[in-house]
């Protein structure tokens, strides 16, 4: 079957109730990584469907075509983790990634979550925009080399540097640092991916280059204020 170009009007995200919807959203999650078939496995995905965790599909009409889990973090924190959120290539672009955000967003208050954290890998410019200009969330930590080697078609040969994010529920989000609080700034490229393409050698030059400078910031004292497309992370003075 071709693909389509742009998803149709009957957008639905639907908790993963099934057997036959866990499979499902583990191919979708297994494709959008590069044939990963142990990214987002169908026996943990039932798992953490049936304790009560967010589990959902992203449906086009009949057409599962994203997925997303998160589970609940330590006790009493009124927290959960998001571990993972994919959607076929094809649909990106479409808002389709905000209109998941906003219902993993009300799912979580209705359980009584006021906060939501995740990672995403810093090299990735595009995530980094959704993630602290269009969400607003706020970086806590970055973690060097978080989940050891990866052998996905994503991130294989690389390390898996992440940012931990936080994303609180129950405040407004926070705006882009005005120009004279920023004192610093950590560039990365617009398309990692097509300089992974390209050359694994810049790529990793790069992934060198950010966390040095990232980490260097951070033990300066300095805080990600926001993000901007051509100059990157914008770091501010701790409040």
């Amino acid at each position: 079957m071709a693909e389509t170009t742009a998803p149709a009007a009957d957008i639905s995200i639907r908790e993963l109730r099934t057997v036959d919807a866990v499979f499902a959203a583990s191919r979708v999650l297994s494709e959008v990584w590069g044939g990963d078939g142990s990214g987002m496995p169908p026996n943990l995905l039932r798992a953490l469907a049936h304790s009560g965790n967010y589990t959902v599909g992203v449906y086009d009409g009949d057409r599962m075509i994203g997925a997303s889990a998160a589970f609940f973090a330590e006790p009493g924190a009124r927290s959960m983790h998001s571990h993972i959120t994919g959607i076929l290539p094809v649909y990106r672009g479409h808002g389709i990634g905000h209109t998941l955000k906003r219902h993993q967003r009300e799912w979580a208050l209705s359980h009584g979550v006021e906060r939501i954290t995740w990672t995403f890998d810093p090299l990735v410019a595009r995530n980094a925009h959704f993630n602290l200009r269009a969400l607003g969330a706020h970086v806590v930590e970055y973690l060097v080399d978080h989940y050891g080697a990866m052998d996905d078609g994503v991130n294989r040969g690389d390390a898996s540097d992440r940012l931990l994010v936080e994303w609180n529920l129950t405040r407004p989000s926070t705006a882009a640092p005005d120009d004279a609080r920023v004192v610093a700034s950590v560039a990365v490229p617009a398309d990692i991916e097509a300089v992974r393409a390209q050359s694994a050698q810049d790529a990793a030059a790069w992934r060198v280059r950010v966390r040095d400078a990232f980490l260097a910031r951070l033990a300066g004292g300095l805080v990600v204020g926001g993000f901007d497309d051509t100059r990157g992370y914008l770091f501010v003075a701790a409040r």
